[in-house]
């Protein structure tokens, strides 16, 4: 019999071997996260079923067929500086890499977006001096800076 409650779609993440390992690194991260099933046979674990702040996925252990790119990354909105360098710093611990424009690849190799959530607001100012200050203040940045982003866009 189905959930009525489950969600229609749910991200699925494809690892080699080491999903387990992920899904406990994440859900040690963000608020409001668990791990609500785990399946497999012969001793091994096949999938985990987790949710991150609420939002549910499912991580496989899927072997070396495909691997994750940052065609598809997770994004995170964050509401102040000491939010996102938890975040951020959490998320490329033991062995992450940052990239640009707020974006990393953890460990595991799954792409994240760690984004304040007043970007939006900068980026679509009515204003085009301004979205186009904020713009190329964050084109130049790798872990996005609250302050940096909102002087840039004051002209400051």
């Amino acid at each position: 019999m189905s959930n009525v409650h489950a969600p229609k779609i749910t991200p699925f993440l494809w690892f080699e071997a080491e999903a387990e390992a992920a899904v406990a690194h994440y859900t040690s991260i963000f608020e409001n996260s668990r791990i609500v099933d785990t399946m497999g046979g012969g001793g091994k674990v096949m999938s985990v079923t987790f949710e991150l702040s609420g939002q549910p996925l499912i991580a496989l252990n899927g072997g070396p067929h495909y691997q994750l790119t940052p065609a598809f990354s997770l994004f995170v909105s964050v509401d102040s500086q000491p939010e996102l360098d938890r975040i951020w710093e959490a998320l490329l611990s033991g062995g992450g890499k940052p990239t640009r424009c707020g974006w990393l690849v953890d460990r595991f190799g799954l792409s994240w977006q760690v984004m304040p959530s007043v970007l939006g607001k900068l980026l679509s100012d009515p204003n085009p001096e301004r979205s186009s200050r904020a713009v190329q203040a964050m084109m130049g940045m790798v872990k996005l800076d609250i302050a940096e982003l909102e002087r840039a866009a004051a002209g400051g």
